[in-house]
């Protein structure tokens, strides 16, 4: 009997930090937050529009996609090209080390296109972001709430569309 515990503890201790290194490694990939999230509304028939957050990584990463059940999604960027506001497409975004990155009208931001219905204030919007940080890339869902089709950035105590870093699937 003696013999049959001593074994089974080191088999047990070893579950046990089996386990916990395996939570461990999960968790140091795409250990990133993202706040505020959020999602112009649109008015009926229209196709297209932004989705903007703050999305701060723990450790260097890089967000290359992103996708929506509501339409396309694409990463864009807006900027003043000879006194021209363009905007276009980009593959990939850095998000440097314990570092905001903002996604805000007039500049980076998700493109919501070919709309399969109209977005109205209060609902919600369920995103995908596909983030590659360690040679790793990792899905992480954020659910961004609609405002008026008005709005134009944060708005100070506004509720906080997102989720915790801890919502995420390899």
């Amino acid at each position: 009997m003696e013999t049959y515990k001593m074994q089974a503890f080191p088999r047990a201790a070893l579950a046990v930090m089996s386990a916990a290194a395996l939570f461990a490694s999960g968790a140091a990939f795409a250990q990133v937050d993202v706040t505020n999230a959020w999602v112009r509304g649109t008015v009926p028939a229209q196709t297209a529009s932004g989705a903007f957050m703050t999305i701060h990584a723990h450790d260097a990463a890089k967000l290359v996609g992103v996708s929506s059940p509501v339409g396309t999604a694409e990463l864009h960027e807006m900027k003043m090209e000879n006194n021209v506001m363009r905007m276009r497409p980009v593959g990939s975004l850095d998000l440097p080390k314990m570092q905001n990155v903002e996604l805000k009208p007039g500049g980076y931001h998700v493109m919501l296109m070919d709309l399969k219905t109209q977005l109205k204030a209060g609902d919600k919007v369920p995103l995908t972001l596909k983030i590659e940080q360690g040679g790793k890339v990792v899905e992480q869902r954020v659910t961004a709430e609609v405002r008026d089709l008005t709005a134009q950035a944060a708005q100070p105590g506004a509720p906080a569309g997102g989720m915790a870093h801890g919502d995420h699937k390899h």
